[in-house]
């Protein structure tokens, strides 16, 4: 089989786009006043279908007022807490060698692109993402009395969002407070969206998901060593089995597996007890450990074990903030999931559990399918909500900013024409647009450069 077969598929359809693309536009259908518009590389497909039912879903104007209110309250929380993240992070990077510092890759939050974000759930986390986020904005826009001039999605190979284009002079000429309504309903959206999917996800795994064993979880199984086969490969050991004792210490955290290895010496013969997936049940054996080439005081069994149990990780998808290590450090490992490659989860870490409570009999694929896709549903809208309030234009949170601006200036200024304030708000957006592009440059650039 090619192995380069997938980018040959993914080239050629870049060029097909691009050839149809530049059809329509030599054809005369790609224009600013067509339906058919283009927005950087991607096709926007315009539509007046769908405004009748945003003025049915606006009409309730005291509750998306009150909804909205919110969102710029959550959105100026949400701004603040990414920057100040901008600021950690552009300190750490001057602590950090070239090797330590992110891939570029990771700068663009896209699946595909960004190797933490799985390109099929996160395609389909992304455009229900944007599409929900950008119909809030347009129902919130009529409740305001903002025309909405068309919909449509955005499509550039495949369909990678929606839009919802409002009236760009009534949008200007609205009070700053129902431009702001306006502006922070995409990010209140994406917000509300992320706890509806992590507690969905929460009660799926909570009420369905139950470890086979208290243990550390095994990743891989290192064959060979200087051309000899390890102990856990004489022992059988497999990837998705789980270690539960070792030399008669039990190792219900990888903590207690550590201290268990680092008695052992090389050559000693210890006991193990492990949850075998292959026979789905515990097994006992013994291993002659050889020598660490880490540590050559003590014994190596050939094993890679995750930072996390299975009791643990269940306990991360169900509720980070019950963590034992605290809500904070939860938290935290249930948004780097992805980087310690425990999501999506798939084998061998679903062999770690088995199916419990009214979904006992249904397939663990198709459920670690539906529990992975809820995960990125809730990470993708998260991230979504967080870059949208970024203090940025064109995103929802430069023009929150620009207001925000131009509000503290109107208190400070009194004396400040309207026009004068405007002009403040507009070039303080420009400042903060290029110290956020720094920024974010920064902590892929200046690691780079000792």
């Amino acid at each position: 089989m090619n192995p380069y077969l997938g980018y040959e598929i993914a080239v050629a359809a870049v060029v097909v786009y691009g050839l149809v693309v530049y059809a329509l536009w030599r054809s005369g259908r790609v224009g600013p006043d067509r339906n058919l518009t283009l927005f950087g590389p991607a096709l926007m497909l315009k539509t007046g279908r769908g405004r009748a039912a945003l003025d049915r879903w606006g009409r309730f104007v005291r509750f998306w007022t009150g909804v909205s209110d919110l969102g710029v309250a959550l959105a100026a929380i949400a701004m603040a807490a990414i920057v100040a993240l901008l600021l950690v992070g552009a300190v750490v990077s001057t602590r950090i060698t070239a090797a330590q510092a992110p891939p570029v890759t990771e700068a663009l939050g896209l699946p595909g692109i960004n190797p933490v974000i799985p390109l099929g759930y996160g395609i389909l986390a992304l455009v229900v993402g944007i599409v929900l986020h950008e119909l809030c904005h347009g129902v919130v826009a009529r409740s305001q009395k903002i025309g909405v001039k068309s919909l449509g999605i955005l499509w550039c190979v495949v369909p990678v969002g929606a839009f919802v284009e409002q009236d760009d002079k009534e949008m200007m000429a609205a009070s700053r407070r129902k431009r702001d309504r306006v502006a922070a309903a995409g990010v209140l959206a994406n917000f509300v969206l992320a706890i509806v999917f992590f507690l969905a996800l929460s009660g799926l795994v909570a009420g369905s998901v139950a470890p086979n064993a208290s243990g550390v979880g095994i990743a891989a199984v290192e064959p060979t060593l200087n051309g000899h086969p390890t102990p856990a490969a004489n022992a059988s050991l497999a990837a998705g089995d789980i270690v539960t004792m070792l030399n008669g210490t039990a190792t219900p955290t990888l903590s207690a597996f550590e201290s268990a290895i680092a008695k052992t010496v090389p050559g000693g013969t210890y006991s193990l007890a492990y949850y075998s997936t292959a026979n789905g049940s515990i097994a006992t054996t013994t291993v002659q450990l050889t020598t660490d080439p880490s540590n050559h005081t003590r014994g190596f069994l050939g094993v890679e074990v995750y930072g996390l149990t299975p009791t643990q990780l269940r306990q991360i998808l169900v509720n980070p903030f019950a963590s034992s290590s605290g809500p904070l450090t939860g938290g935290v490992y249930w948004l780097i999931l992805p980087l310690a490659t425990l999501e999506p989860i798939t084998t061998p870490t679903s062999s770690f559990y088995h199916l419990v409570g009214p979904l006992a009999g249904a397939s663990p694929v198709g459920f670690w399918i539906g529990a992975n896709v809820l995960y990125w549903l809730a990470w993708m809208n998260l991230l979504l909500g967080l870059s949208n309030a970024l203090p940025l234009v064109p995103l929802d949170g430069g023009l929150l900013f620009r207001d925000f601006a131009a509000s503290v200036a109107a208190r400070l200024r009194k004396g400040w024409s309207e026009a004068r304030l405007e002009s403040f708000a507009s070039r303080a957006s420009v400042v903060a647009s290029l110290l956020i592009l720094v920024l974010l440059a920064w902590q892929f650039v200046v690691p780079r450069l000792g």
